[in-house]
């Protein structure tokens, strides 16, 4: 039963989609027409949410098709789930991410049988992946918001926004469809899987995938660059990165990646990440950030949790500003904990990839700006 926060739920099983999301998604400022929110600009919503058909057949095919042992009075899907985003006459009922296995229908093969080189080409152009077919891959890897995060770090929503925001930059001519290109590409991103891994699984050449990876890591960077400029809260992964987040948890810098052996200052200073405060401003660190000179110079103040010397106690008024620093630089692990999680980041770089590492640590702090509030988890 959907809640009245809710509203009308997508009866799908794995997929949250809500009239609610879709309200709130329309009422927040939209990026390319700020500072007017999304309803106002007449930018369209991510989905809509569909009622079941009244006919009785069309009915039974709907609810055969969702598959569901206890299904709601009124089984809404969203367009998620629709080979044309809405129910049409050729494709009335949901086929898309249904939340589980769907036997995939081979048509019926006509005239001669084919040569086994041709066989082979027909099988991939079957599997609608080599030769450009209506249907990506994707479509079956992503059944739910559960497999979607594991792959690419986003629900299906977000993927869904990314993959629309990207394709009208896509001036490359593949012989993949483009959602496959960017799933790919975020796989191996997320999980950090050997291109011979990518290669089976979309049944391409390992040549293809180096390309393909290669051309979107140019792309994503080139049009997520997105990052806002406030004042910030900082700390230095071991790769090693500064990375600058907003009190509300948004990432709004991430240097370029130096070796183990440089110091916090030493990046802080060379990174850039300096140019972009302003006098009157604030930024939070640890202790081991010796930057106050740098700050000073351009009359910004440097936060530190308070010190004790000689096995001194520190004053209650120095314990209460501790823990409220502490409270707030927590954001800053969970952040570097959800960049952690993209694999290609926190295992060793293989040396092929060295040169566009700089690109993926700016792709994935994209990525983890759209995966949701670090300090709304705190609420829950």
């Amino acid at each position: 039963m959907p809640s009245r926060k809710t509203g009308i739920v997508c009866a799908v099983r794995g997929c949250h989609n809500n009239w609610y999301k879709r309200k709130i998604y329309l009422e927040q400022e939209c990026f390319d027409h700020r500072p007017r929110t999304r309803a106002e600009c007449g930018c369209e919503a991510p989905y809509d949410l569909y009622p079941p058909p009244r006919n009785e057949e069309s009915l039974r095919l709907w609810l055969k098709a969702l598959n569901l042992k206890k299904p709601p009075k009124r089984p809404y899907v969203c367009s998620f789930h629709f080979v044309n985003k809405t129910p049409t006459e050729d494709h009335p009922i949901p086929e898309k991410w249904l939340g589980y296995d769907v036997p995939i229908k081979t048509p019926r093969r006509r005239g001669k049988r084919l040569a086994d080189t041709e066989e082979k080409v027909k099988d991939v152009c079957d599997r609608e992946t080599q030769c450009g077919g209506e249907e990506p891959l994707a479509h079956v890897i992503l059944k739910n918001d559960t497999s979607c995060v594991l792959y690419t770090g986003l629900s299906l929503s977000g993927f869904f926004d990314h993959v629309k925001y990207l394709e009208q930059f896509y001036k490359a001519n593949f012989q993949m469809h483009v959602m496959d290109q960017i799933l790919m590409t975020m796989m191996k991103l997320k999980l950090n899987l050997l291109q011979g891994d990518l290669a089976e699984c979309f049944a391409v050449s390992q040549g293809l995938v180096s390309r393909i990876f290669s051309y979107w890591i140019d792309t994503m960077e080139e049009h997520m660059d997105n990052f806002p400029k406030t004042t910030c809260i900082i700390d230095c992964n071991t790769l090693k990165y500064l990375v600058a987040i907003a009190p509300c948890g948004l990432v709004m810098f991430i240097s370029p990646a130096y070796g183990g052996r440089c110091s916090d200052k030493f990046i802080t200073q060379e990174s850039g990440f300096l140019e972009y405060l302003r006098p009157g401003e604030e930024v939070m660190a640890d202790r081991g950030f010796t930057i106050r000179d740098l700050l000073f110079e351009r009359r910004v103040n440097l936060v530190l949790p308070a010190f004790t010397h000689k096995g001194g106690q520190m004053s209650d008024e120095d314990v209460t500003a501790t823990r409220r620093i502490a409270n707030v630089r927590i954001h800053v692990e969970r952040v570097i904990r959800r960049l952690k999680v993209f694999k290609i980041i926190s295992q060793t770089v293989p040396i092929n990839l060295a040169h566009k590492m700089d690109k993926i640590l700016r792709i994935c702090a994209a990525l983890v700006n759209m995966q949701g509030e670090i300090i709304h988890e705190d609420a829950d």
